[in-house]
């Protein structure tokens, strides 16, 4: 009887993403229900009230752009950085709050993430969250998976969809990113790892993603498999 080849051997692997980036937000964690809650209260506290459409605009952005897009709801045009800060400060207090008491899967998402790292790809996550969140999610995700976490306030401002926070994680991987496989869900956050050079696998949340060149489609993650993955980059 032949011996059994070991599936994540060197001579068996050559056609496998070299690694495997995860974005947090709506495609991991169901959280972007979550952050509805600091952005609709800081909006009342404001004078205003969040539009759907401006909240769509939000989606997988990170905290300048966010804040930026409250204050012209509520027609301060030019906040002052003191304000800017006390509203950030505000948000993340909140949501430090609405973190504690249970962060939700998404469908699928906890079996993909472990079916990625049994096979042995190296995986990272790439998140327009500040740091100090991040931490309290990776409590829940598992922090072990992952070898490196790039967080939105670790890119020198240049956030998704800015292709830094995926070039970043992939500099740190020692890894091409052309060889990799992100994982998103919103329109920003698959524009950046496009533009980092990545392919994408797509998992819309909150806001539908227009087709177009590197990426493929799921309804969600249940029963991804690495084969699924492999695909992607041939």
């Amino acid at each position: 009887m032949p011996a059994e080849t070991d599936p994540r051997s060197p001579d068996t692997t050559t056609d496998l993403p070299v690694a495997v980036l995860w974005d947090l937000d709506g495609t991991l964690l169901d959280s972007e229900k979550l952050w509805d809650i600091p952005l609709y209260e800081l909006t009342e506290k404001l004078g205003g009230e969040l539009s759907a459409e401006t909240r769509d605009a939000m989606v997988g952005s990170n905290m300048p752009v966010t804040l930026r897009l409250i204050f012209q709801e509520v027609g301060i045009a030019e906040p002052g950085e003191e304000q800017l800060a006390d509203a950030a400060a505000w948000i993340d207090r909140r949501m430090h709050e609405v973190f504690c008491q249970g962060l939700p899967w998404r469908p699928g998402a906890a079996r993909a993430l472990a079916t990625v790292h049994e096979a042995g790809l190296p995986m990272a996550l790439v998140t327009s969250t500040g740091r100090g969140l991040t931490e309290l999610a990776l409590d829940t995700i598992g922090r072990s998976l992952f070898r490196v976490t790039v967080c939105g306030d670790e890119v020198d401002g240049l956030n998704k969809p800015h292709p830094e926070p995926y070039l970043k994680a992939c500099r740190l991987l020692g890894v091409d990113p052309a060889k990799c496989v992100a994982i998103e869900d919103s329109p920003t956050g698959v524009a950046s790892a496009v533009a980092a050079g990545a392919s994408v696998l797509v998992v819309p949340c909150e806001v539908p993603v227009e087709p177009g060149e590197r990426r493929v489609f799921r309804t969600s993650l249940a029963g991804l498999t690495v084969a699924d993955l492999t695909a992607l980059v041939h």
